[in-house]
């Protein structure tokens, strides 16, 4: 019986799969998926088969949840396929040389137990991943409603004293109207540029980042100003050009300064700086934060997350910075100046 046969040589199969698994060149292997995923795989198919009148929808039922099980683990559709495939050959192979008394009847079964698994984990696997964008696409209409609806609603209470004459362009209520249209703004273009990033619908071209660096210039010089910070842009010469996605770019750079003004404390300091190299370019933006607490630099640009005190915004900047740097072949990181701040720096090939 071909259910006893890996039974008695499961410790083999397991070691042959792999091995097979190790030495693929793609996806490459995990530690999970080769000590955990190939002994799973075979638990489940010597379960399967020790039923010798196994029903489709038996093995329906247990490929499914045999999927469910892995890809709750995280392991891609990719890997579960790969490691079925893997150790059908161990299995074949082992029975090859060994001369198993196995019949047709049986490797049928055994290859129809592969194939129903393969499918029922990719259809959950399918399922499973667009449950996920679902919920977070509401998480994060639900947090973009919402911030909008603080911005909007402060912006129409600042307007609505400004008309009565009763207070000043110069005071508390002006200030809030101004920073109302301004969250508004920032609001409005990180949201665009995400939906851009998701719909692939980039426009790649040859960029001068002298000019992008002074359009956004104007508009950070306003923003350091109505916070009380300073703000200072290094000079950058023409030429220095780089291929990318105009919009994107200046997205990613933009919200870097933001989270610079967010968080550098009052009267504090911030630099945007262009180091150009005859093969590279690194923009970078210096604040002061104070510094990052232990563990957080890892965390800065994963999405929604947000680690100050203040939890105004959707906890998306960073994270699109990184999506719209990466998409044109840079990459950004993170550096920390103890005590002082951070310098976050956006590193790009140069044309």
């Amino acid at each position: 019986m071909l259910h006893d046969f890996l039974s008695a040589n499961r410790a083999a199969i397991v070691a042959r799969a792999r091995a097979k698994v190790a030495a693929r060149p793609a996806p490459r292997a995990t530690d999970d998926e080769l000590t955990s995923g190939i002994p799973l795989f075979l638990d489940q198919l010597i379960d399967t088969l020790r039923v010798s009148h196994v029903s489709s929808a038996a093995m329906a039922e247990s490929a499914t949840e045999h999927g469910r099980s892995l890809l709750s683990l995280g392991f891609t559709v990719a890997q579960v396929v790969h490691d079925y495939g893997s150790l059908c050959l161990a299995v074949t192979e082992l029975a090859d040389e060994t001369n198993a008394p196995i019949t047709a009847a049986e490797f049928h079964i055994f290859n129809h137990c592969l194939d129903d698994a393969i499918a029922q984990a990719v259809t959950e696997y399918g399922r499973r991943r667009e449950q996920s964008i679902t919920l977070e696409g509401m998480e994060r209409l639900g947090n973009l409603a919402h911030e909008l609806r603080n911005s909007v609603g402060a912006a129409i209470l600042s307007f609505q004293t400004l008309k009565t004459g009763s207070v000043g362009l110069g005071g508390s209520t002006a200030a809030l109207l101004d920073r109302s249209l301004r969250r508004l703004a920032v609001l409005v273009h990180s949201s665009v540029a995400q939906v851009r990033l998701e719909a692939g619908t980039r426009a790649p071209q040859r960029v001068s980042l002298r000019e992008v660096i002074e359009e956004i210039e104007v508009g950070a010089s306003l923003e350091a100003v109505a916070r009380g910070l300073t703000f200072a842009v290094t000079p950058i010469e023409s030429g220095v050009d780089v291929q990318a996605d105009r919009q994107l770019l200046a997205a990613a750079i933009t919200n870097l300064l933001q989270n610079a003004f967010k968080f550098t404390r009052a009267n504090g300091h911030i630099a945007l700086r262009t180091s150009p190299t005859p093969d590279r370019v690194r923009i970078e933006i210096e604040d002061e934060c104070g510094g990052l607490p232990p563990g957080t630099a890892e965390k800065m640009f994963l999405p929604f997350e947000q680690q100050g005190a203040d939890r105004t915004g959707l906890g998306l900047g960073l994270s699109i910075s990184r999506k719209s740097v990466e998409a044109e072949g840079g990459e950004i990181y993170v550096r920390e100046t103890p005590g002082i701040g951070c310098v976050f720096t956006i590193d790009l090939p140069r044309l």
